[in-house]
This record gives C-alpha cells, structure tokens and sequence, in this order.
C-alpha cells in the first residue's frame, strides 16, 4: 500500500474541503491529494510505499530551491527522491515533493509531477514521456 503524509501550509488536519480552486491547496481534499499520488505510482508499477506531500510558503521554497537547485527564487514543485530504485520487495521510501501553490497554475499538477519525478522521470532529459504521462494522469482525474 502506498502511504501518503500530506503537511503544510493551508492543509486542513484531518479534514476534506470541497476543491474550488486547483491552485488553493486548503481546498483540495487530503482523499483526493493521496489518490492523485497512487495513480502516478501506479503508472509506474509501484503500489507499496510512502512519500510526503508538504505544502509550503513562497519563502520556504525559495529557500529550497536556493539550496538544492541554486536558483533563489521560488518554483512551483520541488521532489526529493530518497530511495530512487529500491528493489520492488522492498518497502521503498519514495521521498518528499514540495509544493507552493502560490506558484503553481494546479495543485494537482504540482502533485502528479512531484511524483513522477520521485518515480525517476525527468521531463528535461526523456524526450517527452514524463509530461506525456502527467497529461494522461490528470486527463483521466477530470474525466
């Protein structure tokens, strides 16, 4: 089973809200954020595991993004695999995606693509697939 931790900024603790606005992370069900995560896991065979979706300011992800990217400005999504390719017996510990939505036209794409990249995609380097798949993803979300 896929473990999702959701944390943060405008999330509410233990409680779903109606989602309005796809860039309001306060009013995107915590149900909703934690199936968004399988779907994307599941598109890449992984079904066991755990990852942290933390919902933070602008200044915390311009901190992050200084640090680990070198660019001190803030982003929409940042991803932290931990694990990369641990063996599929194993209980993987996928890492954390950082997201600000603030900066971020959808929370829910922040999400998708926080995690394919936690599932070893990279959208700059793979011709295409990664955002390929996220279209396809957040395609069948809506649908």
């Amino acid at each position: 089973m896929l473990e999702v931790e959701v944390l943060g900024v405008g999330v509410p603790a233990g409680r779903s809200a109606a989602a309005t606005d796809p860039r309001t992370a306060s009013e995107l069900p915590l149900e909703e954020v934690r199936r968004l995560c399988a779907r994307a896991a599941a598109s890449a065979g992984v079904s066991d595991g755990h990852v942290a979706i933390e919902f933070v300011d602008a200044r915390r992800i311009s901190e992050l993004n200084a640090r680990y990217r070198g660019r001190a400005e803030p982003t929409d999504v940042l991803s932290f695999p931990v694990d990369g390719t641990a063996p599929v017996q194993a209980t993987r510990e996928l890492g954390d995606v950082i997201i600000c939505a603030e900066h971020t036209a959808d929370v829910r794409e922040a999400i998708v693509h926080g995690m394919l990249h936690l599932l070893d995609m990279d959208h700059e380097t793979d011709g295409g697939e990664m955002l390929e798949r996220q279209r396809a993803l957040l395609a069948r979300e809506r649908s």
